[in-house]
């Protein structure tokens, strides 16, 4: 690859950028700390396996007020406050873990157990957090888990705190947002293998601790290693006012859809003064669309959600937690919070959309727009982890789709081609690294990683571009104050010294067992190979023995067809095949299959119906892709 394989030091006009000062509030740094009553020895959390979370990495940040020039002040502040871990009391009755994973862990003392908000992104997390709370608090059984929403960090961690035995048995409840399943499956089934791999980029779980290195994810410390699951709610939140008592705790809920999630909900504790915003409303400007990817969120109803929530709960609050960060306290404080959120939301939407309306382009409004001093002269209102240059794309997107309106940008050619035609344009490489140069020597990264970026598209393998391109994504990550732009800009000055991690098959997560077969079977389609299926083939039923259910599959103009069909053995066969072919076998047998990991000789699979079975499975295994992880970024 290239030469110097180290990160570079910050040059002069970065640390031009990086020296400046900043003044915000002081008492978030009170609020952080308060009623800390215990600690995980070093913030450190192992298994058999390895080390899932590791917070002693980051002692340089703990050791340090002042900022290295290689991090922006703001987001060093918000890597100290993420830094501060431990068990908190946030009111009597009611704890916070935080700083043990990505998000927070809340239990709520019941009559009888905990109520567990949140349980994490990783099982170990969220099981080394209930130890800590029964070590410190007295044992109790977990009762009841709520999930705030249909993001991966907010329920993946369930296991640790729970298992499957007691939730069919009724002794753990599960209560979610309507549509959680759905929509956590859309998520992180339909759209995860490309939406993990560019996770690297907006986590950066592969970028080093250090200051010039990794951070911070501006919403916590970092991300868990370690595989999520999912246990699928046994109740759902269908409106909003709903009122359950769980374990003798009364909670009032309102309803967010397509706010931070597509499903999402905040509630209230009205015997307790205590409101929960979920990631609606957290210590940092949120994402109106992930850099990983997702579903465009909408700011106008977001806005709209926490005004509401002003409304319903605001003035019966003593204290505000959230699924990040720390909580607010005292009625005054937190309606304060509240009022700026709501106002950070609704003015991005209603400004990017006045300049829209003018004929301006996104590009033109991101670059046009700047935050109010309102909103820069709070913490909770900074860029960590969103970027308003991002979200005023989101909004133009959600409104207006990626199309700017310019017929030359409708059918462009594809980025390597462009790149080929560019690099001749300029005069061929050695021009184009020349006014790279003098870009970079000017302060303009921007416009160098533009150059370079065609560059390496065209030429792969100059290591002189790669080199330097390299350089320039890594002044500017220093330079950033949202931690997801630091990490992917990073992130991809790393690949390119050092190239990707190798591609691996990816396997079907924890969350499989928890889709229904309807998720599953929209998620194999996704996988088909058009090229390879248009030869006709007779439907196979597919009887999962331990669902009681029967499936027919078909494919259609290269499109594949799940129709559910009667249970029971109506055609006189075990699979319900009747006149045509089928397979019984268990659900989970079928996901081996589709990933390589079981072969058609497993003796749990039988055959029924007329022959061909066989044929006509392994036909459809032969046409069902290979999604494979670490596909190349940066780099053609």
């Amino acid at each position: 690859m290239t030469s110097d394989l180290t990160p570079k030091a910050a040059d002069e006009s970065t640390r031009a950028i990086t020296a400046t000062g900043i003044d915000l509030d002081p008492a978030d740094f009170e609020r952080a700390s308060r009623g800390l009553i215990a600690q995980i020895p070093n913030g450190r959390i192992e298994t058999e396996f390895g080390v899932v979370w590791d917070q002693s990495r980051y002692g340089f940040i703990d050791d340090s007020v002042n900022h290295p020039d290689s991090v922006h002040p703001g987001l060093w502040r918000q890597a100290r406050l993420n830094g501060i871990h431990g068990l908190f009391e946030v009111m009597p009755g009611v704890w916070q873990a935080r700083g043990y994973d990505l998000s927070n862990i809340t239990f709520v003392a019941g009559d009888r157990g905990w109520i567990v908000i949140d349980p994490l992104t990783a099982a170990p997390c969220a099981a080394a957090c209930l130890d800590l709370a029964n070590a410190t608090l007295g044992e109790r059984e977990v009762v009841a888990v709520l999930y705030t929403h249909s993001h991966v960090d907010h329920f993946g961690g369930v296991h640790g705190v729970t298992d499957e035995d007691a939730v069919a048995a009724g002794r753990c409840r599960i209560i979610a947002p309507e549509h959680f399943l759905a929509e956590a499956v859309s998520e992180n089934v339909i759209a995860g293998p490309a939406m993990a791999r560019r996770a690297h980029y907006q986590f950066g779980p592969l970028l080093a601790p250090g200051p010039r290195g990794h951070v911070d994810c501006g919403l916590g410390r970092s991300v868990p290693f370690w595989r999520p699951g999912l246990i699928a709610p046994t109740e759902e939140i269908v409106e909003t006012g709903q009122e359950l008592v769980v374990d003798g705790v009364r909670i009032v809920f309102q309803l967010t859809p397509g706010t931070e999630a597509p499903a999402e909900m905040n509630f209230h504790f009205p015997d307790l003064d205590l409101l929960c915003m979920a990631e609606n409303c957290t210590h940092t400007m949120h994402n109106l669309i992930p850099i990983r990817g997702a579903q465009v969120r909408d700011a106008l109803d977001w806005s709209f959600y926490v005004d509401e929530a002003i409304e319903l709960f605001a003035d019966r609050s003593e204290v505000l937690i959230a699924s990040h960060h720390w909580p607010r306290f005292g009625r005054e404080d937190l309606h304060r919070f509240l009022v700026l959120q709501r106002d950070l939301y609704r003015w991005v939407h209603d400004q990017t959309m006045r300049f829209a309306n003018h004929g301006w382009t996104p590009t033109e409004i991101a670059e046009h727009l700047e935050m109010p001093v309102e909103f820069r002269s709070q913490g909770h209102t900074s860029g960590y982890y969103g970027h308003l240059v991002h979200n005023v794309k989101a909004v133009y997107q959600r409104y207006l789709s990626w199309y700017d309106g310019n017929p030359a940008h409708l059918w462009m050619l594809p980025e390597t081609e462009r790149a080929r035609r560019y690099v001749d344009l300029a005069g061929g490489p050695d021009r184009v690294v020349e006014v790279a140069s003098t870009a970079i020597a000017d302060g303009d990264h921007r416009w160098a990683a533009e150059l370079l970026n065609h560059l390496v598209f065209a030429h792969p393998d100059d290591t002189r571009a790669r080199a330097l391109q390299a350089d320039v994504l890594e002044q500017l990550g220093y330079r950033s104050e949202s931690a997801t732009f630091r990490n992917a800009y990073l992130t991809g000055a790393q690949e390119l010294r050092h190239g990707s991690l190798p591609a691996e098959p990816v396997r079907a997560g924890g969350f499989v067992g928890a889709l229904t077969s309807r998720q599953f079977f929209d998620s194999l389609a996704v996988r088909l190979r058009a090229e390879d299926a248009a030869e006709p083939r007779a439907p196979l039923v597919v009887a999962f023995s331990d669902r009681d259910e029967r499936w027919r599959l078909s494919v259609s103009n290269r499109t594949l067809h799940a129709v559910q069909l009667p249970s029971g053995d109506d055609a006189g066969d075990p699979a319900g095949a009747g006149a045509g072919v089928g397979v019984s076998l268990e659900r989970a047998v079928l996901s081996g299959l589709i990933d390589r990991t079981i072969d058609l000789d497993d003796g749990r699979i039988e055959f029924f119906g007329q022959p061909g079975g066989r044929d006509s499975l392994a036909w459809l295994l032969s046409v069902i892709d290979t999604f494979e992880t670490n596909f190349h970024i940066v780099e053609p």
